[in-house]
């Protein structure tokens, strides 16, 4: 496992899955997380050394005096899944780095095959034609043809030919570059309205994740943000 991270715990995990999250367009994969992150009792896992991918653009001063500079935090946490039969593992990322991105993506991947995860996912916004007043879908891609296979069950618009910026796309070509299965899964988002947060194609994807791991999250709060933001 990468140096650059530090373990807080050493669970025994039940083939565990990873979600991997950083921000993009609507905010939509940071929506998913935070959520989930809210509903289901995760523990704390690890984190990587964030100094050694980000450089501080400036310092805070309170009260006349200069604070320690402060870095994004990219944390991991873990949720044993005692009804269904993969427990979860969720990386949040709070920014992307200008550079070294490849090697970060690399770093969470460590972390993830040091508890043998058996699949990678991450999220992203699926920049769309679609009114925001429709209901967005899901759309899929993976690392193999058996993964989508696998994913043809859940309701999902599988796409030939698109491109995932950023490391919420990055994640998925090392996952494929060392032999591990990956999937994103991506909400669908009008292309005119990318500047503002889309809890709608969160939601969208929160379902499918729901039923991938087999689990049950009350989505109130999530379906009444949506509801608002459409209006």
């Amino acid at each position: 496992m990468s140096k650059l991270a530090k373990l807080y715990a050493r669970p025994t995990l039940n083939s565990p899955v990873m979600l991997a999250v950083w921000p993009g367009i609507g905010n939509v994969s940071m929506i998913v997380a935070s959520y989930l992150q809210r509903k289901l009792e995760f523990k704390k896992l690890a984190e990587i050394e964030a100094a050694h991918f980000f450089d501080p653009i400036g310092v805070m001063v309170r009260e006349n005096i200069v604070e320690a500079p402060s870095f994004p935090q990219s944390k991991f946490y873990y949720w044993k899944n005692t009804e269904g039969k993969n427990d979860l593992i969720l990386f949040i990322g709070d920014d992307q780095p200008s550079a070294k991105g490849y090697e970060l993506a690399n770093c969470v991947l460590d972390v993830g095959l040091r508890f043998m995860i058996q699949r990678v996912y991450t999220c992203a916004a699926a920049l769309s034609r679609i009114h925001h007043t429709e209901q967005p879908r899901a759309w899929v891609v993976a690392t193999s043809q058996e993964a989508m296979t696998d994913l043809k069950r859940y309701d999902l618009v599988p796409k030939r030919n698109l491109h995932i910026a950023g490391l919420n796309g990055r994640m998925l070509g090392v996952a494929k570059e060392r032999g591990v299965d990956g999937v994103c899964l991506l909400g669908e988002v009008p292309v005119y309205a990318t500047r503002i947060q889309n809890p709608m194609a969160a939601l969208a994807i929160l379902k499918v994740f729901m039923k991938v791991l087999e689990i049950e999250i009350d989505l109130t709060e999530l379906t009444e943000l949506a509801v608002e933001t459409r209006e």
